[in-house]
Order: C-alpha cells, then structure tokens, then sequence
C-alpha cells in the first residue's frame, strides 16, 4: 500500500518498482491536486516532499537498471517525468500564492526546490550523455569500457540520491527548527507597542476583556461602547499594553476619530477612502509591512490587499480607537489566514449593530468603581485628606472619568472645602451656559457633554487670561494627529504676549486641555476637548491672521497652511498670497523664514513632499519679482527659501522665469558684493542650479562669476555647516562647464581643500571629498601634480583605495589584453572543480580585471560566461573551497570598482550579488569580510544604482534588515555596515524601505548589547549626512523621524540619555562632523 493506492504483489521485481514508483508518482500529484485550492506553505512542501521520496524509490529503480543499457533510459525517463511534476508543482504553487511571496519560509522553500531541481536536470542529462556514449557496448567491450573510465552512470545515479535525500533532510531539519522557535516563541512576552494611561486605575472590566480575548470560542472582535470621554480608549489601552499570551506578535493601536468618517467627509466616498487610506498606511508603516511611508495616489483597494498580505500568519492584538464607520471594522474582520482579534471602541451607536462581535459597555457602575482612584490621582491628594465634599462633586460630574480628571487637576493640592463647594456650584453654572455640541454628538450624550464642556470652562476659569486666549486660538489647528511645538509657538508669538512659552502651554497641559507626548516635542488633544474648539475655529483663524500685526501673521500662516483645519488652510493660503502681493520686504522675510522652518517640522516625506509642492506652487510666480525689486536681504532670504522649497526638477522653470525678468543679472550682482558666507553659499547654489538650464552664454557669465576662492574658503575643516551645500555647487558647475570649470576650481586652490579634507574634515565631508577628486581626474584634470603616490600614503584608506588607480596608473597607455587561446583555458579552469585550477585561473584574470574598463578587455570578459563560472565558485559550501571563494570574492570587487556598470549589470544577471550577501552570513569570518567589501566596492561602483534598484525590487533590503537579529555577531556587525553603505548611496525610497523596516529599532536593539555596535544609530544618520541622493530637506525630515524613534525605542534604558544626546548632536549634522575623524 502507498497512500491509498494498493500494489500487485504478484508482479516481477522490476516491474514491481516501476508500478511502485509511478503509483506513489500518481498519489503525489493527487495530493497536489486536491489541496490546490486551499494550499499553504505547509501543502506546498508535503505535495513536493511526496514527490521527492517517490523519486528516491525512482532512483533505486535505475540502480538496479545500470547494468542493463537497455533498460536504463526507460527508468531515467521515469525520473525526468518527476522533474517535470516538481516543475509544475512548484510553477502552480507560486501563481497560487503570488500574494504570500513575501513570506521568507515559502520563499526560501522554493528556492531550495528550485535549485534541487536544476541539479536534477544536470545530473540526468550527464546521466543521458552516459547512455548514449556507452550504447552499441555489449558484453565483454562494456566491461572493458567499464573498467577505464569507472562506472559513470552509477555515479550521477548516484548525486541524484544524494540531491534528493539532501533536499529531504533539509525540509525535516527545518521543521524540527520552526517547532523550537514556535515553542520559544510562545514563551517569550510579547512586543508591546501600546502605552496605558497614567491615572487610570484597573477595573473588573478590564479582567472581563481580556477572559474574552483569551477565549478561542468567543468572536474576533471585542467592542468597547460607551459615551464620550468615559474611559473606552483608557480601558482598551490598559488591555493592549499587557496583551494575552496567545497574541505572540503584540499589540498596536490605530485611532481614527471622526475625522476618518463619511460625515467629516460631508458624505464623499472617494475624500473618506482617501482619509481610510492614510490611517491604514500609517498601520502598515508602524508593523513594518509598507515599503514607502507615502500614502499620495494609493487606492484603497490596493491598500486593502497589502493589509491582507502584512497580516497573514501573525497573531496580534489590534486596537481601533475612535471608530465611526462600520465599513472600518468590516475591512480589518473581512482579512484572513490571520490570529488577530480586534479590541474597536466607539460612540457611534451604528457600529453597535455588528453581529460578530462581543460587545462590552461602559455603564455608570463601572465608573463609579474608579471615579475616587480618578480623582485622587490628578488631584494629588491622599484619601485621608480628600474632603467629604469630594464625593458630590464625583456625583455631580457623574463620576466621568475626563470630567473627573480635569476637576481633580483644576483642584489639585486643595484641600479646603469651601473651594470644592464652589468647584460644584461654577461646573453647575458653566455646564448650564457651556456651548451646545455640534450636530454629531449623539442626543444621549448632550448633557454629559455639556458636563464635560462646563469642566474646560472652570478649569480655562482657574488659569491666567494669555492662557486662556491662547487655548482659544488652538481651535485653528487640526489635532487629528500630534502637532510640533514650533507650531503651537509660532501661534503663541502672534498673540504678542510676553509670558515665556513654556509657562504657559504648561499650564494646559497641567488641566488636561493638552496632552504633551512622551520624550517629543509634540502635541495631542482629546477629541472631547476638540469637539469643545470646533466652534471657536473662525475666531481663532482672524485672531492670528487679521487681528495682530501683519508680521505676525506672517509668522503663523505658513504653519496654518500645513497643520491647520481646511478651512485655516485656505484662509492662511489667502494670507501668503496676499503678503507676496503687497511686497512688503520685512513681513514677505519672515513669511519665507516660518515656511522653511514649517517645512522642516513635518513628520514623514510624504506630509512635506505635499506641504512643499503647494508652497512652491504659491511662490514660483513671485520669485522672479522679487529678485527684481528686493532687497539684498529679501534676496537671501529667497535663495534660502528656494534651496528649501525647490527641487531638481523645478529650476527649468525657475530658470526660465528668471530670465525673461531678467533676475539672473540681479543674483549675480548680489553675489559680487557678497561679503558673508549665507549670502555666498545660497546665491552661489540657487544660480548653479539654474546654469544647467539657461543658453551658454549666461552659464558662462554665472561661471566666471562665482567666486572660486572665497568658495575654497567654505570648505575648510572648521566650516563644515556650508560643506554640502558648497559640494552641490560645484556638482552644478561641473555639470555645466566640464573641464573648463575643473580647471577653474583647481586654479582658486579648491582641489587642496579636498585633499585638506581627506586628512582632516569629518566623515560626511571626507566622502563628499572623494567624489569630487574623482569627478575632476575623470574629466582628465591635471592633478598628479598635487594628488601622487606620496599624497596618498598620508590619506586615510579608504581614500586611499578611491584615488589610487587615477594616480597610480597612466590611462592613456591601453595595454592589449591577453591572447583569446589563454583567456579560454583560464574559462577552462574556472570551471573545473579542482581548487588549485581556479585559483590559478583568478590569478590569471586579475591583470585583465586592473583594465576592466577599457573597450577590448571589457569586450573580452563581457563576452564570455566568466560572471557564470564566478558565480559557481562562489556558490561552493565544502570547505575545501573557502579559499577559492575568497578569491572570488576579490576578483569580483576588483572588476566592479575599476569596470563599473556593464560588470554590476552582469554580476547581478548571474546572481553574484545575492550569492555575496550569503556568504556574509556564513561562520567563516574571512568569508564574510571578504563577501562584506565585495559588496561595499559594487554598491559605491558607478553601477551601485542597478544593485539598488534591484534589493527594492526583490525585498533585498527588508531581509538585509532582518539579518540585524541573527545570533552571529560578525554577521550583525558586517549587515550593520552594508545597510550604512546603502544610506551613504541610497535613494530616497531606499531609506524610506529601511526606515519602516524597523532598521532604527533594530539599531537601538544593537545599541544596548554593546560592545562593536555602540554608535550603531549614529553611523547611520551620519551615512545618511553623507547622502547625494536626498535633497537637504528631506534629509532633516528623514533626520527627525529616526529620532523619534529613538526615543521610543531606548525610552527607560539606562542608555536613554547618553544615546539620545548622541543621536541629537549627529542630527545637528555640525555634531556630526565632530564627533570622529578619520586618522
């Protein structure tokens, strides 16, 4: 019996296997069949696994038919046809499941039957080769034939069994292996990614919750009903940040609020799927699950389906806080494959109707269970000196829990009765003339919220008036998400008080008005203390635009136009555009200044990317005026604000605009009379910029303008603030004038200040150093005088290994490559399996890789399957071969730095890139350094763009991440290294890929360990300083982000301030510089 399929036992020997072999065929492919409408990870490899060990019984078949000639093609047949079934197994299972390609396990199951199957096919057609060469022998001239050259059919007869039981071995050891992990795994606390809130006491709720989300029989979704501000996202925190056991992947929390809800959206489909899409994709970003934060031009539905494939086989706890649309739950419930359950609050009485949910609500009983705890915690009083009174102020707040706790802050230290007792009478008096809520406020809850309303109106009565006023004019501002300190500043200036800042924003934060986030500059507000704003945002939006001084306004409008409501968003756009036309210098400076400082607090690329092109939008029609008719001052101003604002693909038309005002005559005139390096460095880079899209005849007047010598001064060690901004100029002009503005350059002294760099400035500027040496002896400048072998041996290395094949070798003597007949016996030997035969024939190639980038040797090389018999070498495992795969590894590092882009191009057809980053990850640590500085050669080589493009194409770079959680140090050490290269060269959607990959978490991970990875964060930011790719704008964006989530990270490790401060003074980018220089 095999399966269900019953063999007849009266058969011959022979046929017997055969019948075995083609009934266990049949029973497999069967298998595969019947599961193939509901296959997973698991079926693919049972299917495969039957197949592989009914080939194994196909193999012994062919060893009992090697000494028969005749019948051997026929049981070599039988094998081949299994090859076929694996093919088409395995090409089934990836159309099946082209959604799940991202899981490693299927994926690197696959691959591993891919590659047993192309050994398969190998084998069989050697073993073929075997049949047709030994066919016509019989009898006593087989023997003979035999006994000289071996038996060569049971020789492939035989690496076909070892293949197939190799193959079969691995699927059981990684079995074996997942079962541990899934036992440790289920023993290891979960990663909690959710705050409770302080203040907030355990209640008996909070244990019935938690029995209902530990209960396999009970729904998926758990509903948490209740009125506003009466506990439900405090109760849901509470659960989420101490999960059950069974959620091994956590908690997370989503909020929504009514702002992601058909009625905000004033009943429009596509404005509400638009808003459901950001929400989900901020989810998407924080699990680690989206590539790009950038949530612009997304469609629901595709987002929906990413949302499927991010969750499929994870076990987590999510928590949508503040939900008002049905539609929502439905989405996250509709998902599958998946062990989430789902904890959703809500005040919408819609939602209540959900079927398949448990529903858990918040009555007054169970408030009045914690309303005393409340009460006592923000009040900071003990229970021995709480008057008695206190319990009818908690039955005249209803003993609801934010009524309560604004109270108690509002009442805090005060002990005396009569207060309390006009505590009671003013909430009475306020809650009865407190404004009545807007329409969307269920009917069961006006008077609580009217409750609720009256407590902000005795707590804004206890503080001073510019506190008061300046609460008043927050209901400009959209707090659907946290908002940065500079904005709430800016808005507290225009009120021109002169109380600091921070007493006063302390003192709303002290009566719960605001909430300040943990170790971040940011702000957040409780929806029930919005709704109270909502109808004082027309009054607030004329105080700060129209009714102070037109500088103020000036001041706030552009960080209304980013983070107000809409209809402050048009009223600040109104403000900008009305500024620009009365073409007042001072306010149109300031207006310009508050925008870049705006810009710079958005907290993800996304957000600025859309900030910035409206901005742009505004100002691009007026820059050419107010060149024209500005003030040196204003000007300035305005190249700063350009280099900001503007990108790459916007000067065409700036430069177009500027000539035709005839403005470009204006920045050259500015320029001349320049005697200050902001002046210098921004007039400089603005007209650079635009040489590349005006007539010669301007490019030449702005290259001969430009004052090279005072530009060599910016770039001492001591002025590393204007280092990049200086290198992005002399990039401009390179472009523009080629050899003639090198010549230029080197003239004023600025290839000594590079090599000055190289010895003495900071890593970031080291680097830029490096590239612009190499651009100038590219363009054949002249600088072996100043840059010879003498130099060189001063730099440091990695300098060093840049420049010294410019300088080190006369290119203009071509010498010819090696004859075709030598060439051929060096493919030869690479493609024998004996080791001393490849190393020689690496030796051999070494000469020809030096002159990799001339025309005949690159024809010579690129023309032949060298990059295939490299990549063979290195994908050799015995250790007999360590050698040779080092070897390899050097002579592949050698051809991309010195042939760049056909090499890279060519490397990564035959898989060399990806072979490198496995072997980075063996245990042989002369393996991986050497495998690590092959890859750091092709990343930095001209073609390191290719292999970029690629690992985001292929998820490269998410699993490069992943490695940062091997237990091998040497692996995490050298991945640390790798993925810094990749920032210092990187795209902008490279970082973005490591950045939601968890790559900082990782990082801070790495941190605490100690040891080598001390600085981890900090050489990344610095290797993000280093980055040509990102414009300066982005860089402080990216910069911010990654130290928020620092602080997340660290928050509560004795390592929290030491690492921070670290962070911050690389951040500050002149911090950076000082921090290490390179001996």
């Amino acid at each position: 019996m095999v399966g269900d399929v019953e063999v007849d036992e009266g058969t011959g020997p022979e046929d017997s296997v055969l019948e075995l072999v083609a009934a266990r065929r049949t029973h497999a492919i069967g298998l595969f069949d019947r599961k193939r409408g509901h296959m997973d990870v698991v079926n693919v490899l049972a299917s495969a696994t039957q197949l592989v060990s009914a080939m194994l019984t196909a193999v012994g078949a062919l060893e009992q038919a090697a000494a028969d000639f005749a019948e051997a093609p026929r049981r070599l047949q039988v094998l081949e046809d299994f090859v076929s079934d694996l093919g088409l197994l395995m090409q089934q299972s990836k159309q099946k499941h082209a959604h799940k390609m991202h899981a490693p396990q299927l994926e690197r199951q696959l691959q591993s039957l891919g590659k047993l199957m192309d050994q398969l096919h190998a084998n069989i057609t050697k073993a073929r080769r075997v049949l047709k060469k030994g066919k016509g022998k019989k009898g006593l001239a087989r023997v003979v034939w035999s006994s000289v050259t071996g038996d060569p059919l049971m020789k492939y007869v035989q690496l076909i069994r070892d293949d197939l039981n190799w193959w079969l071995e691995l699927q059981k050891l990684t079995e074996s292996v997942g079962n541990v992990i899934a036992s440790t795994a289920k023993s290891t606390p979960s990663l909690v990614r959710v705050k409770s809130e302080h203040g907030y006491p355990v209640s008996k709720k909070c244990s019935y919750v938690r029995e209902l989300l530990i209960n396999d029989g009970s729904h998926r979704v758990v509903l948490i009903v209740g009125l506003s501000g009466i506990g439900k996202s405090c109760l849901a925190r509470q659960i989420a940040s101490d999960p059950p056991g069974n959620f091994v992947d956590g908690a997370i929390e989503l909020s929504f609020g009514r702002w992601c809800s058909r009625a905000a959206c004033n009943g429009s489909r596509d404005e509400y799927h638009k808003r459901l899409v950001r929400k989900i994709c901020k989810f998407l970003v924080q699990i680690g699950s989206m590539t790009v934060n950038e949530d612009v031009g997304k469609d629901l539905e595709d987002v929906c389906y990413l949302l499927q494939t991010a969750l499929v086989g994870r076990s987590m706890l999510i928590l949508l806080d503040d939900v008002w649309e049905q539609d929502i739950v439905d989405r996250f419930t509709n998902l599958y494959d998946n062990d989430c359950r789902y904890l959703v609050t809500t005040r919408d009485e819609a939602i209540y109707e959900i079927a398949e949910a448990e529903k858990v609500e918040i009555s007054k009983d169970d408030i009045k269970e914690i309303g005393k705890d409340i009460l006592l915690y923000h009040s900071l009083l003990t229970v021995e000196e709480l008057p008695p009174v206190a319990y009818d102020l908690l039955d005249r707040c209803g003993h609801h829990p934010l009524t309560v706790a604004v109270m108690g802050k509002a009442l805090r230290k005060e002990t005396r009765v009569e207060k309390w007792d006009r505590a009671i009478s003013n909430l009475s008096t306020y809650a009865t003339c407190a404004p009545g809520p807007v329409s969307y406020v269920n009917e069961k809850e006006v008077e609580t919220t009217l409750t609720i309303f009256g407590s902000f109106e005795f707590s804004l009565e206890a503080m001073p008036e510019n506190s008061r006023r300046f609460f008043m004019v927050l209901a400009a501002i959209s707090w659907d998400e946290p908002v940065p300190e500079a904005c709430l500043e800016s808005m507290w200036s225009a009120l021109m008080q002169d109380t600091l800042f921070p007493l006063v924003v302390s003192k709303l934060v002290e009566g719960s008005l605001i909430i300040k986030l943990e170790d971040q500059s940011m702000y957040h507000m409780h929806d029930m203390v919005s709704l109270y704003l909502e109808s004082k945002t027309d009054n607030a939006v004329h105080t700060l635009l129209f009714g102070s001084f037109p500088e103020y306004a000036a001041l706030v409008s552009p960080w209304l136009f980013i983070f107000g409501k809409e209809s402050a968003k048009e009223r600040a756009e109104q403000k900008i555009r009305s500024l620009f036309s009365l073409l007042e210098f001072m306010e149109i400076e300031i207006l310009l200044g508050s925008t870049t400082q705006a810009l710079m607090e958005c907290k993800s690329i996304s957000e600025f990317e859309a900030s910035r092109l409206r901005f742009s939008k505004i100002l691009s029609p007026r820059i050419a005026e107010l060149i024209s008719v500005g003030s040196t001052s204003l000007i300035v101003t305005v190249t700063k604000s350009i280099t900001v604002i503007f990108f790459q693909g916007d000067y065409a038309k700036l430069a177009q605009s500027l000539e035709t005002a005839g403005s470009v005559d204006k920045l050259i005139h500015v320029l001349r009379g320049c005697e200050d390096s902001s002046t210098l460095a921004n007039v400089s880079t603005v007209l650079a910029k635009i040489s590349e899209h005006v007539d010669a005849t301007t490019a030449d007047e702005i290259l001969a303008t430009i004052p090279m010598d005072q530009i060599a001064k910016l770039l001492s060690p001591e002025n590393e603030e204007w280092h990049e901004i200086v290198f992005t100029t002399l990039a401009s002009l390179i472009k523009v004038g080629k050899l003639r503005a090198v010549e230029t350059m080197i003239e004023s002294g600025i290839d000594k200040k590079l090599l000055v760099l190289l010895g003495s400035g900071s890593e970031i500027s080291q680097h830029h150093a490096i590239i612009m040496l190499k651009t100038f002896c590219e363009l054949g400048a002249p600088l072996q005088g100043c840059m010879g072998p003498g130099v060189l041996t001063h730099l440091p290395w990695h300098a060093r290994l840049s420049l010294e094949r410019f300088v080190l070798f006369d290119q203009n003597v071509t010498p010819s490559p090696k004859p075709q007949q030598s060439f051929e016996l060096i493919l030869h030997k690479i493609l024998q399996r004996d080791n001393k035969d490849n190393i020689e024939a690496i030796q051999g190639l070494l000469p020809l890789a030096e002159r990799a980038n001339d025309s005949r040797v690159q024809d010579l090389l690129l023309g032949s399957n060298m990059s295939d018999g490299l990549a063979l070498l290195l994908q050799r495992r015995d250790i007999e071969s360590n050698q040779v795969r080092s070897h390899t590894a050097f002579l592949v590092m050698k051809l991309a730095c010195t042939g760049g882009e056909p090499y890279v191009h060519r490397f990564l057809e035959a898989n060399i890139v990806h072979e490198l980053i496995d072997m980075m990850q063996c245990n042989i640590n002369d393996l991986q350094d050497s495998a690590y500085y092959a890859l750091h050669q092709i990343i930095f080589a001209k073609g390191g763009s290719l292999v970029l493009q690629r690992f985001l194409q292929a998820g490269t770079i998410e699993k490069l991440v992943n490695l940062l959680d091997r237990k091998s140090s040497k692996t995490k050490e050298l991945t640390m290294q790798l993925l810094v290269d990749i920032a210092v060269v990187g795209t902008k959607p490279c970082i973005e890929r490591m950045l939601s990959s968890q790559i900082i978490e990782k990082f801070v991970a790495l941190e605490k360990a100690g040891g080598s990875f001390s600085g981890a964060v900090s050489r990344y930011v610095q290797g993000l300083n280093m980055c040509k790719n990102v414009q300066s704008a982005e860089r402080s964006v990216m910069k911010q982000q990654i130290l928020r989530k620092v602080r997340s990270a660290i928050r509560g490790h004795d390592l929290e301030a030491s690492l921070v401060a670290s962070v911050e003074a690389c951040i500050s980018e002149k911090g950076a510089s000082s921090s290490r220089r390179k001996k």
